[in-house]
């Protein structure tokens, strides 16, 4: 008789990342426990009946005797992840108010961490999109139409000037530049972008990356991302796919992406002719990847609550910030 094997049921577990004064909640997990001794983020399984804000209510207080209030709640991302002997969805909430002064209320050490203080090997493997999602800014600034290094230049230098943002990060994207141009290019806006204390991630294929040290990353577009089976850049840099389906997602996760963005998600004069998928459709392709995702598309910082709400990281776009000639 042929043995049937028990399927492995999954664990819905709620995540809190509670932020103070720009640094996040982290507790140490007790050795004994399942992934033992390493970092964590508040939260615990959701039970019965529960709604996973009341589950992080009950949970946040329980671990470490703080308030929450359940309407403060954000949605971060959603993670599935397969441990082998255990599978997991981690529903990750943020929230900004809780009340009180946090103690390990289980005996396990807590700290207050900044985002650029989380390594990936201090915590379990599914945790490290949340890093990711905290480290990222909620809104991707792409640069607009660049055709010669003087123009891209002093045009990056008005748009920072007036760019406003935690962590930022800018996008190099320049397709009507030739490579050494490029190139070019690039150098000179790296030593823009430090001055500024902005990150600067280069545009294109992966060799792009390499003629530029001190990129903080590297952005594919589509085409470049197709081919690839593996992760083109070093883990300490940014790596991002520009996706238009759950399939591309899909393949940005398995290259090892750190984000990806979606879009168009309204129609956009970047792209003419091209019809936004809206709300609902890029609500339901992001939930399907395990990496933060920017909404792209026709939109600006004032639609950062919206595409968090729909399960996205932000919103990347060129005309909320970049100089309109």
């Amino acid at each position: 008789m042929t043995e049937v094997a028990t399927p492995i049921r999954e664990i819905h577990v709620a995540v809190a990342v509670i932020i103070r004064d720009g640094r996040v909640l982290i507790a140490r997990r007790p050795d004994h426990t399942h992934q033992g001794g390493l970092l964590e983020f508040p939260g615990g399984k959701v039970e019965p009946g529960e709604t996973v804000q009341q589950a992080l209510v009950r949970e946040i207080a329980e671990e470490t005797a703080l308030a929450v209030p359940e309407a403060s709640l954000e949605p971060v991302i959603g993670i599935r992840h397969d441990y082998g002997d255990k599978r997991v969805f981690l529903d990750v909430w943020r929230t900004s108010e809780a009340v009180g002064e946090a103690v390990g209320c289980e005996g396990q050490p807590i700290a207050w961490l900044a985002p650029e203080e989380l390594q990936d090997d201090q915590f379990p493997a599914a945790n490290r999109p949340i890093i990711r999602a905290l480290r990222l800014p909620s809104a991707l600034a792409i640069t607009g139409t660049i055709t010669t290094v003087d123009g891209g230049v002093a045009s990056l230098q008005a748009a920072l000037a007036d760019l406003v943002q935690e962590r930022p990060l800018i996008v190099l994207r320049a397709q009507e530049l030739a490579s050494a141009a490029y190139r070019e290019l690039a150098q000179q806006a790296l030593a823009v972008c430090r001055r500024a204390d902005t990150g600067l991630i280069v545009h294109g294929a992966p060799a792009r990356f390499a003629d530029t040290p001190g990129a903080a990353g590297l952005h594919l577009p589509w085409r470049e991302a197709a081919s690839l089976v593996s992760r083109p850049v070093p883990s300490q840099a940014w790596l991002g796919v520009s996706c238009h389906s759950a399939d591309q997602l899909a393949h940005a996760v398995e290259i090892g992406a750190d984000y990806a963005t979606l879009g168009p998600v309204r129609a956009t004069a970047t792209h003419p002719g091209a019809e936004g998928i809206g709300w609902d459709a890029f609500r339901g392709m992001a939930a399907t990847a395990t990496i933060p995702v920017f909404g792209l598309g026709g939109l600006n910082p004032e639609d950062i609550a919206r595409a968090r709400n729909e399960g996205g990281q932000g919103v990347a776009g060129i005309r909320f910030w970049w100089p309109q000639h």
